[in-house]
């Protein structure tokens, strides 16, 4: 097991894992720009680090100054969390060539799924559905055009190398695509660097549903259910729970026996969600993402698995302890991200927090990094807090959902709590009635 793990991240999922650190006896040195001196996991960490100005492109993404840092303080191993380098490929070498363990999948691995053609391509070799679409990068608007009128539209437009929904535009006509490719290329190399394209039909009313994989050194594969994650806007997440309501036991290891053996195939070590569009009772593979995920949180919850502690586990060389056949998906859970953001316009609102109040009782979780004083920095994603709520029943859940989101108080900013409020008590959200669309759909009456 590691002696000591450099943490390559900020906010919640920091603590997160310094939490699960601490409870393996692993000491944790945490890293933080300037402006993050005062974060809890820096106050909590055995040592600290500061890499750089406020700016991620000078600290969290700032390799060389990560590296130092995990050489100054003889740090074993670095996680990188989620976001920020935890899908670089480059960096996992580089920590690599200086004798410290990534926390993740290898760098091969990393370069594999983070182009999304080339996952596509792999995972539809290892027998997995995917959606109709361009074969490779699309480097010319005509051939662009050619492959759209084959596809058929409407079809999506989507970043080779990105993800977050940027870069993503969705074409109903050959004027319309003319026009997004040139808005997706331009927006794809400002986020990932590269304007690399390729095309997608476009499902019209689809749930997004992701699995979760657990793989080991030893050829070890773990299937732990799925996650229903269709509330979003604009392609980013709100609120996600575990199991779907559109699934059953047969339709869940159907697909979950293919990714199994398909990881087995690759030989990947590590966690991995992969994300699917599943319409008419048919899944279509979007992408991996080789990382750990923000909702990992709700897996935890129905399977009783630790999911950060496997992770740090098998980095170090540990065998999975769990079999298959032990894994139980019980009860139900849902997480809500309460964001630092209005709940009309979905703008960031950074500012102090001036009074704080976290719900508690049975089956209410919060994971967070926030407290009474802390001044939410404009730099950073808005994620303030995950309120996870686990109980018997879905309805239970919903039901003892609401009453943690009464209970909340987080005052001198605006969040996304009273969104979610109104979000829970809708109909179609108690019926399960909803698709990756419902939210913008209804964003305005709501």
């Amino acid at each position: 097991m590691f002696n000591k793990i450099l943490i390559a991240n900020r906010g919640e999922i920091a603590i997160r894992i310094l939490r699960a650190c601490k409870e393996l006896g692993i000491k944790t040195v945490a890293v933080h720009s300037e402006i993050d001196s005062s974060l809890m996991h820096v106050k909590f960490a055995d040592e600290s680090v500061c890499i750089g100005p406020n700016s991620s492109s000078q600290s969290y993404l700032n390799i060389s100054s990560i590296l130092s840092a995990g050489e100054v303080t003889g740090a074993d191993a670095i996680h990188p969390g989620v976001g920020f380098l935890s899908e670089n490929a480059h960096f996992a070498r580089m920590v690599s060539e200086h004798n410290i363990t990534f926390i993740g999948p290898s760098a091969d691995h990393l370069s594999m799924m983070g182009d999304k053609i080339i996952a596509k391509k792999t995972m539809q070799n290892l027998g997995i559905p995917v959606v109709n679409g361009s074969e490779g990068v699309l480097e010319d608007v005509e051939v662009a055009l050619q492959q759209a009128e084959k596809i058929g539209y409407p079809v999506i437009i989507k970043a080779a190398l990105g993800g977050g929904g940027k870069g993503m535009k969705v074409s109903n006509t050959p004027d319309e695509l003319r026009l997004n490719i040139k808005l997706a290329k331009s927006e794809a190399k400002i986020n990932f660097g590269s304007d690399a394209i390729y095309l997608e039909k476009y499902l019209v009313n689809p749930k997004h549903i992701e699995m979760q994989i657990i793989c080991d050194d030893y050829g070890n594969v773990l299937f732990l259910g799925e996650r229903e994650c269709s509330i979003q806007r604009n392609n980013q997440k709100l609120m996600e729970e575990s199991p779907s309501t559109v699934l059953n036991d047969e339709q869940r290891y159907y697909i979950g026996d293919i990714l199994v053996k398909a990881f087995k195939q690759i030989g990947y070590s590590g966690v991995a969600t992969v994300e699917f569009l599943y319409d008419n009772g048919q899944f279509f593979f979007m992408e991996v993402n080789p990382r750990l995920q923000v909702e990992h949180s709700v897996t935890e919850q129905t399977t009783g698995i630790d999911i950060v502690k496997e992770q740090i586990k098998i980095a170090s060389g540990e065998e999975l302890s769990i079999k298959q056949s032990n894994i139980k998906i019980r009860g139900h859970a849902i997480e809500f991200r309460i964001n630092a953001e209005d709940s009309k316009t979905f703008m960031p609102c950074p500012g102090k927090i001036e009074e704080l109040y976290f719900p508690g009782g049975n089956g209410i979780r919060i994971d967070s990094h926030i407290y009474r004083n802390y001044v939410v920095p404009q730099y950073y994603d808005s994620l303030l807090a995950k309120l996870i709520v686990y109980a018997n029943t879905r309805e239970e859940c919903l039901n003892k959902a609401l009453c943690a989101l009464d209970e909340l108080v987080i005052d001198g900013i605006n969040t996304t709590t009273e969104l979610h409020k109104k979000l829970i008590q809708e109909n179609d959200i108690r019926e399960g009635k909803f698709d990756i669309h419902w939210l913008e759909k209804n964003i305005g009456r709501l």
